[in-house]
């Protein structure tokens, strides 16, 4: 009990270092796309891409104004590059190892693959299809619209709330501190929506490119397969198609469940001072007689 301790107190004081681990994360990514990565380090990476991805989907659920997650912006950067880094490092796996099975990308890509689809690579196909209509079309192209809305509309209402701000300090109702905390808050709210504005392009832009990526796989590998390795059509379909859908179902998941945080981001209210879970219920369930009819 007391090394786990011991290795708890060493741990905490590693990660005070926070702008440590930013840089050092992002120069991994960067490298990801260079060195290639063995099966099971791409495992890992592929399963940490998922766990992020519902991390700041949580985060997002709980938290309850949209400057309380400033970072937002930064984190849907750093994660879009995050997943293509991987759609890179795999494709380089498929393309060179593909030939060798279905496990030839790691283990997680193989099991996702027979999992979700049944080993059926055409509805593997129709999913994935489906899965970047959903988030292209629906979720990223309306909060991408919520958060440049937001933005203007902050931008254009920021000199009337400055001079309300100036006109309460001067009346004294409040304090030159509270003046300056509300003229950074407005500050802070302009900045993020300008920020979500901008930072929805990167979601768009990962969707076009996963469907770019996955036909390149597809086409290339069948290509490769056939002509390189000797394989027949079937055989080079079937492991090159399958660990490609396995490979884009598992990039599309994450960034859509990315891409809903985003969408409840940019919705929030601004004066709201409950998470969405205590709003959405107590707001949903105040008239009894609406609920008894339904």
């Amino acid at each position: 009990m007391n090394d786990v301790f011991q290795f708890l107190k060493r741990f905490e004081k590693y990660t005070k270092n926070t702008d440590l681990f930013i840089a050092f994360g992002i120069l991994a990514i960067l490298a990801v796309m260079i060195i290639p990565l063995p099966p099971m380090l791409l495992d890992i990476s592929l399963t940490f891409s998922l766990a992020i991805s519902i991390l700041i989907l949580l985060v997002s659920i709980y938290t309850e104004r949209a400057l309380d997650f400033t970072s937002f912006p930064s984190l849907l950067l750093m994660t879009t590059l995050f997943r293509l880094s991987l759609n890179v490092a795999t494709t380089r796996l498929i393309l060179t190892h593909g030939h060798e099975g279905e496990k030839a990308a790691g283990d997680v890509i193989a099991s996702f693959a027979n999992f979700v689809v049944g080993g059926n690579y055409v509805i593997g196909f129709i999913m994935f299809a489906i899965l970047i209509v959903i988030n292209f079309m629906v979720i990223t192209k309306g909060s991408g619209r919520v958060a440049e809305v937001a933005a203007r509309f902050t931008l254009d209402a920021m000199p009337g709330k400055q001079m309300s701000i100036d006109a309460e300090l001067n009346s004294g109702h409040i304090t030159e501190a509270e003046a300056r905390k509300r003229r950074k808050q407005i500050e802070q709210e302009a900045d993020f929506y300008g920020a979500m504005d901008g930072a929805s392009k990167f979601v768009r832009g990962d969707a076009i490119a996963g469907i770019i990526i996955t036909m390149i796989n597809i086409i290339g590998g069948l290509g490769i397969g056939v002509i390189q390795k000797g394989l027949d059509v079937s055989t080079a379909a079937k492991y090159y198609t399958m660990l490609t859908i396995g490979d884009g179902l598992l990039a599309q998941i994450p960034a859509l469940i990315i891409s809903t945080a985003a969408g409840m981001i940019v919705t929030r209210t601004s004066n709201s001072d409950k998470d969405m879970g205590d709003e959405v219920t107590s707001q949903l369930l105040v008239n009894p007689r609406a609920v008894m009819v339904a």
